[in-house]
Order: C-alpha cells, then sequence, then structure tokens
C-alpha cells in the first residue's frame, strides 16, 4: 500500500513517507526532510513525531521541478 490513507471532513487523502517522496524525486530522504525545513512541502506529523507528506502537494511540486511520471516512460 502506498502512503497512509486519512480520514478528514469526508475526504480520504493519501499522505506519503519520506522514503516514498524521496523515491519519487530520486532524492535521499534527507533531502526530502530539507525540503520541509526549507518550506518548499507542507509536512504533517504522526503521532509519534514522523513526516506525512500530501501526495497531491508532492505531485504538483513534481510537475514545477518537470519530473516526468515513472508510469509515462513505459
Amino acid at each position: 500500500m502506498k502512503g497512509v490513507e486519512t480520514m478528514a471532513s469526508n475526504e480520504v487523502e493519501t499522505l506519503l513517507t519520506p522514503g516514498e517522496v524521496a523515491s519519487m524525486f530520486r532524492v535521499d530522504p534527507k533531502t526530502v526532510s530539507r525540503w520541509a525545513n526549507d518550506g518548499k512541502l507542507q509536512t504533517y506529523r504522526t503521532l509519534g513525531g514522523h513526516r506525512r507528506f500530501r501526495e497531491e502537494e508532492v505531485m504538483q511540486l513534481r510537475a514545477a521541478c518537470g519530473v516526468m511520471d515513472e508510469r509515462a516512460i513505459a
């Protein structure tokens, strides 16, 4: 299963881990954490203090950076 689904006001949104985001950009997970610290990506914290990122925001950043979709390559 990709990410974690949450229920908020009758919407289902997918949250991604730093590792999942990193694999989408082909960078190290620490780079994703730096992006969050720099305000490039909004981060949400789990009860355990782990970072999660909204898939929609990650996809917007990918589009802004010109990162191709892996599915389009095949």
